[in-house]
């Protein structure tokens, strides 16, 4: 049987050929696990673009909302697939208008449209834009979210059903650590990382900056303002995975501060503390409770610096009762196999269920046809034969 080409559209910049080349890394966000004798996987192609070129696709793209320039680039693999696999909005929506333009070579290809911030942003969209984005969001054949939350949305915004995918951590990176003890520093090592668009990096210094108790490292591209800056707050990027195990290695508790959201913001975040056995404390929001339940990530309130500065000088001050969260985090971990190999294990089962849907479809026409032609047989009279 000849295997289903999928197609893997990223953004630019997530190129499996380049992105950490020489690293046999794969794919960023793991979908190259699911390549098999069954699955045939391409990906989407960062073309070489000079920066005048680049300042114009990326304008164009922050017009939109999505990358078209990208997306035509890759054109010609996209409309040869079976099946393509996205994994934002940036780049299902870019896809869903290249097949609509494309008539009927655009009809055969079965879209994947995961949906991170989409819905998040949904109700500051002016009428316009969400007219467009409603056409351009019924050639997906599914729709896929990373939390129940933003799941909801969708049912709330477009009246379809989204599935709710796990997402999950490479342990090829952050191997799975079991914490045998836990003692907090003197001062409490807190580590803060992030460049999500909802991190709360006010709460958290409000929470524990110029504090003699607590030194904290904020790892973050963002730009913070100064009024933000306290002296046992270091603030720097962690770029790179050694500057990140370094962070996290040094740290006591990872903080995961966020603002009110649906799509599971400070995920990967979690994931890589509890692989590392880090006691984690996270903003109760976007659904990191579809993941981590409350004996094993202690969550607080949105904003509330009194709870998150309550919950850090807690869990220091009950080491056995931390450890073991800890240990249940990294255990739950393993348990749902929140990992990019189950993350890609879902994708395939999805296109397994669009693919047999396609095929009874296709069957049912089949039939739908043969029975008009013997109905035909039978009602048309034998001289007009």
């Amino acid at each position: 049987m000849q295997a289903t080409k999928v197609h893997v559209h990223l953004f630019y910049g997530a190129d499996p050929s380049v992105y950490r080349k020489g690293d046999n890394f794969g794919c960023l966000y793991g979908y190259h696990h699911a390549e098999s004798g069954e699955f045939a996987l391409s990906y989407s192609r960062d073309a070489k673009e000079s920066r005048p070129v680049s300042l114009v696709r990326r304008a164009l793209k922050l017009m939109l909302g999505f990358d078209l320039i990208h997306t035509l680039r890759n054109r010609d693999e996209i409309l040869r697939s079976d099946v393509i696999w996205t994994h934002t909005e940036a780049e299902h929506l870019a896809v869903a208008l290249v097949l609509l333009l494309s008539g009927a070579r655009g009809k055969k290809p079965l879209l994947l449209a995961q949906s991170v911030w989409l819905f998040d942003k949904w109700r500051g969209y002016g009428a316009l834009r969400r007219w467009c984005y409603r056409k351009l969001l019924a050639r997906a054949d599914v729709l896929t979210t990373l939390s129940s939350e933003n799941a909801e949305l969708c049912r709330r915004y477009l009246r379809r059903n989204a599935l709710h995918v796990y997402y999950g951590l490479n342990m090829t990176d952050f191997p799975l650590a079991e914490p045998h003890e836990w003692q907090p520093g003197t001062p409490l090592r807190i580590a803060a990382i992030g460049n999500d668009r909802d991190r709360d990096w006010t709460t958290l210094v409000k929470a524990f900056g110029n504090d003699s108790r607590y030194t904290v490292r904020l790892a973050t591209r963002r730009k913070i303002p100064k009024a933000l800056h306290a002296p046992n707050v270091q603030i720097a990027p962690a770029s790179g995975l050694a500057k990140q195990r370094e962070l996290y290695d040094w740290a006591d508790l990872v903080v995961v501060p966020l603002r009110p959201n649906y799509h599971a913001s400070g995920i990967t975040v979690v994931l890589e503390a509890a692989a590392l056995g880090k006691p984690v404390i996270a903003s109760d929001v976007g659904g990191l409770r579809d993941y981590f339940t409350a004996q094993q990530v202690t969550y607080v309130p949105p904003h509330d610096v009194a709870a998150l500065r309550r919950a850090a000088d807690d869990l220091a001050a009950h080491p056995e009762a931390t450890l073991c969260r800890a240990w249940a985090a990294g255990a739950q971990l393993t348990v749902r196999q929140l990992t990019t190999e189950h993350f890609a294990h879902q994708h395939v089962q999805i296109t397994r269920a669009m693919l047999a849907e396609r095929n009874a479809q296709a069957m049912r026409g089949r039939e739908r046809h043969t029975r008009d032609l013997d109905i035909a047989e039978r009602i048309v009279p034998a001289e007009r034969r």
